[in-house]
């Protein structure tokens, strides 16, 4: 939560409701629509007889679908302002049934035409070794039917340390991936990082990485090549993400001639390695299921 910030702005709003998923968009704009229309209503009631054509046993009722037909601007004939008050709340409700249909209109369509990254990220990040070293991997993968194209990829780990002076220190820091860029990227993929002595993870225990509350950062940019716009998506894995000793299971499968299969529904599984992983500060020796 953020304290002693800048005064809540307008422009938060538009913000906030591009930020909706589309039915908490929905709720919202139905919400306001009929909180709209009851105010109006609540102001037609206030004079009887504001309204020719009223069925005179549902006064407030009456005066609420006159007012959804007023803020639609459809007017059917039936029931119409036969008084000044009745016109200048007629006035006033028509231009706000304008503005609200122009402002519902382009939030509608920059939300339709922004792009979705639509990546998805392993529930985990493992650590086993690879090549015979301790290697840090996080898999990613490209749900859209196309690829994505000039895609970056960054992991960002970052921790608090004492100080000489005392007290703990912030520190955040890139970890140096095996490829950090793809022209394309079509499926899936894990993203890796070599645990040596140049490594701000060197010698990381699961009680090294609790104490100094470990927070790792794994972010995709790139551009999607059906709009030509960027995208980007990201996220956070704390130290309870982070497995020792496993390792994500395969998820291609080959037909023959080249052609290769990903199934998405593994994409989080794991196994344990069957082997010991020696680290300074690390030993840690599991069994394979």
């Amino acid at each position: 939560m953020k304290v002693n910030t800048d005064a809540w702005r307008w422009r938060d709003v538009y913000r906030w409701l591009l930020g909706l998923r589309w039915p908490q968009f929905a709720v919202f704009v139905g919400t306001l629509y009929i909180a709209l229309n009851l105010l109006f209503a609540a102001l037609y009631s206030l004079q009887q007889g504001s309204i020719a054509g009223s069925t005179g046993g549902h006064w407030f009722f009456d005066c609420f679908f006159f007012s959804v037909q007023t803020l639609a601007t459809v007017g059917y004939g039936h029931m119409y302002p036969q008084t000044l008050y009745g016109h200048i709340v007629t006035t006033v409700e028509i231009m706000s049934g304008i503005f609200l249909l122009a402002v519902m209109t382009g939030l509608i369509f920059v939300r339709f035409s922004r792009p979705s990254a639509r990546v998805v990220f392993s529930n985990s990040i493992v650590i086993a070794p690879l090549n015979g070293k301790p290697t840090l991997m996080v898999r990613v993968g490209n749900e859209n039917q196309h690829s994505m194209v000039e895609a970056e990829f960054r992991i960002m780990f970052s921790r608090d340390e004492p100080l000489l002076e005392g007290g703990d220190f912030r520190y955040f820091y890139v970890l140096k991936l095996h490829f950090d860029r793809l022209t394309v990227f079509p499926a899936a993929l894990t993203l890796r990082h070599t645990i040596d002595e140049a490594s701000p993870l060197f010698g990381a225990t699961p009680k090294s990485l609790e104490s100094s509350r470990v927070l790792f950062i794994v972010s995709v940019v790139g551009i999607d090549p059906v709009i030509a716009a960027a995208v980007q998506t990201q996220k956070d894995y704390s130290w309870r993400d982070v497995q020792f000793g496993h390792r994500f299971v395969e998820i291609y499968t080959e037909h023959g001639g080249g052609r290769l299969t990903v199934d998405y529904g593994r994409l989080h599984d794991t196994e344990q390695m069957d082997f010991a992983v020696h680290t300074n500060g690390y030993d840690e020796s599991s069994t394979a299921k």
